[in-house]
């Protein structure tokens, strides 16, 4: 998926997956992310804990993940841009459904 400002390895989130490692008392702790991109790809990252309230905030937005600037891109926040792209939302499952 090609989009201004990503390049053309650019691929829809699947999967995001995050854990938390507690630091010392009084300390943030630090995340560590894990992805699934469309096109099969793991990639990780550690955001800082700011970092990580803000992608939390907006998870009902389509992620898109440009591996060769390490951009996670939040499309669709509002309106529906990328409805012309075929791409949607992904469907949340659990492990009982």
């Amino acid at each position: 998926m090609v989009m201004p400002g990503a390049s053309e390895q650019t691929s829809q989130v699947k999967v995001l997956n995050a854990n938390w490692a507690a630091g010392a008392d009084g300390e943030d702790g630090r995340f560590e992310v894990m992805i699934v991109t469309a096109d099969g790809q793991q990639h990780s990252f550690a955001p800082s804990p700011a970092a990580m309230t803000a992608l939390r905030a907006r998870a009902d937005a389509i992620l898109l993940w440009d591996p060769a600037d390490r951009t996670l891109i939040a499309a669709n926040i509002v309106g529906t841009w990328l409805a012309t792209t075929g791409v949607t939302r992904v469907t949340v499952t659990t492990p009982d459904s």
